[in-house]
């Protein structure tokens, strides 16, 4: 049983891919499906919960790719690197436009422990009391419960797509025992999938639960040696205020230098250093407004 749950456990690395034993199943009914989609889940938390998993940059990268997703359910254009020009590039005052504010709403709500405050803050139109509501709206089992949820905000909102999302997300966290919200549905259920109702839309979420563990499992291993490369490098790093910059780097998505604790000139300086080690990229490729992360 080499590609049972329990050996995964406590293999000292975190597991890149889901076994065949899931991925190649034939599933032909809901339960079929509910077996699966649990046993995906538990890889992902298996791997979450890794020591040498980031979850911050993992969190914040799928909030990013959440928010692209959210874009192409709405025929918007905006893909990532537009989304993270739309809130990195923000000056004091300023108020995202559209794409922006629902790049700002995935961030804000995998960015605090989840709670009715912090899903309040995620998206700031609703009440504490509109909040409660829609997260006791599921019931049973964590998808079965998510599903429900996700129809629950979709019907009194129906053009809230990203919205229902998070709220799905946030509901499916919780059932699980995550302190913070993942996104997991939300980078994998399509537009077809959110006009769908009942246990439609219930196998519906469990594919996208499949669907979303292949995906993230390469993408928490990746980041996981890509940090581990940045934090090797730090006894290289000279600059005051160098190891909270990389602190940054750890748990977001991209970093503009005028964000990081230092002036800018040095925090200009790292930027160069870092790329020069490895340890992180440039993700625009322009000369002026630049932004840096560990690359994906």
């Amino acid at each position: 049983m080499t590609d049972g749950l329990i050996l995964c456990a406590y293999d000292s690395k975190t597991p890149a891919q889901l076994p065949r034993w899931i991925t190649g199943a034939r599933a032909e009914t809901l339960d079929d499906m509910a077996f699966l989609s649990g046993a995906a889940l538990s890889y992902l938390h298996i791997a979450l919960h890794h020591p040498q998993t980031p979850g911050a940059l993992v969190r914040a990268r799928l909030a990013l790719r959440a928010a692209e997703v959210s874009m192409q359910i709405t025929g918007r254009p905006e893909r990532a690197g537009e989304l993270r020009d739309e809130v990195l590039l923000l000056r004091p005052g300023d108020l995202p436009g559209p794409a922006g504010a629902v790049a700002q709403s995935w961030q804000r709500a995998v960015a605090r422990p989840l709670s009715v405050k912090s899903l309040a803050r995620a998206v700031p139109k609703l009440t504490p009391v509109q909040v409660v509501t829609w997260m006791d709206a599921g019931q049973g089992g964590a998808i079965p419960r998510a599903a429900q949820v996700l129809e629950a905000v979709l019907t009194d909102a129906p053009q809230a797509d990203s919205t229902a999302l998070i709220f799905a997300d946030a509901a499916l966290a919780r059932a699980i025992g995550l302190d913070h919200l993942l996104p997991c549905l939300s980078v994998a259920l399509t537009r077809a999938d959110l006009r769908k109702r009942g246990a439609e839309l219930h196998m519906a979420c469990h594919h996208a639960i499949l669907r979303a563990a292949k995906d993230i499992l390469p993408l928490m291993q990746d980041l996981s040696r890509r940090a581990a490369h940045v934090s090797a490098v730090s006894p290289k790093l000279r600059a005051k205020q160098a190891e909270a910059a990389l602190e940054c780097f750890l748990t977001q998505d991209a970093v503009a230098p005028m964000s990081l604790p230092m002036p800018d000139r040095a925090a200009r300086r790292l930027c160069d250093r870092l790329v020069a080690l490895g340890a992180v990229r440039e993700l625009t490729g322009r000369d002026t407004f630049r932004l840096y992360g560990i690359a994906p």
